[in-house]
């Protein structure tokens, strides 16, 4: 049997927004470990905490105290650029929105975060059309987001996602703008992504989607329920 190690570690995690009048504590002291490779959900309700605890994985917010180790190295007091690194190279976004470039063709949505990461165009290109392949788009490379369906703009979505070999896939309500049937279809892919190696984690407020998952994690007032399914 293969050996697992944690993709993911967090020890005691506290965040809390202050302004002028308030120190709201959004996080009271999260302890998470997701392996290598598992397919989870992250299940809360609105205040819950798990927007907050998925812009910390995804490094998108900084935390006030604890640890995070994503992969071994430690995610802490890190430059705008190391940020920037890290989440280039180990992270991958899925957002219900699907924040897709309208002026831009699919393959060319696809291919935008190997340009940060100063790839030729071509090779870019040839790379954004073989993820584009794996999620069954290849005939739809040339149009532009407006002339796709929901379900195909989220599927480019999780290419673009996959294109430069994250880590880690995070998802966020990656479901909430799709029908059941197209929900369904998006969730057997991150199925596919989940069996090919990937670390996929979603968050989710609906219980069916999650139930689609090797283990819930649900959160509640800044804190991991110690049920866990």
């Amino acid at each position: 049997m293969a050996q697992t190690f944690s993709m993911i570690e967090l020890k005691n995690i506290k965040k809390a927004y202050k302004t002028d009048f308030t120190n709201l504590q959004v996080l009271k002291g999260i302890d998470l470990d997701i392996e290598e490779g598992e397919f989870v959900s992250i299940m809360g309700s609105s205040g819950s905490g798990k927007s907050t605890l998925l812009n910390i994985l995804g490094i998108l917010d900084e935390y006030d105290s604890g640890k995070y180790t994503l992969a071994g190295q430690l995610m802490q007091n890190l430059s705008e650029k190391q940020a920037a690194y890290f989440r280039n190279r180990f992270i991958g976004f899925v957002f219900q929105s699907f924040n897709l470039l309208s002026f831009k063709t699919a393959v060319e949505n696809v291919a935008l975060p190997l340009y940060y990461q100063k790839i030729n165009r071509i090779e870019r290109l040839e790379k954004a059309m073989h993820y584009l392949e794996m999620v069954g788009l290849k005939e739809w490379a040339n149009h532009h987001p407006n002339q796709l369906s929901g379900g195909q703009q989220q599927r480019v979505a999780i290419a673009r996602a996959l294109v430069t070999e994250p880590k880690v896939l995070l998802a966020d309500e990656p479901t909430g703008a799709l029908d059941s049937k197209t929900s369904s279809e998006v969730m057997d892919l991150f199925e596919d992504i989940h069996q090919a190696g990937k670390t996929v984690i979603i968050v989710t407020h609906e219980l069916d989607i999650a139930q689609k998952t090797e283990r819930i994690i649900r959160i509640q007032d800044g804190l991991i329920l110690n049920r866990e399914i």
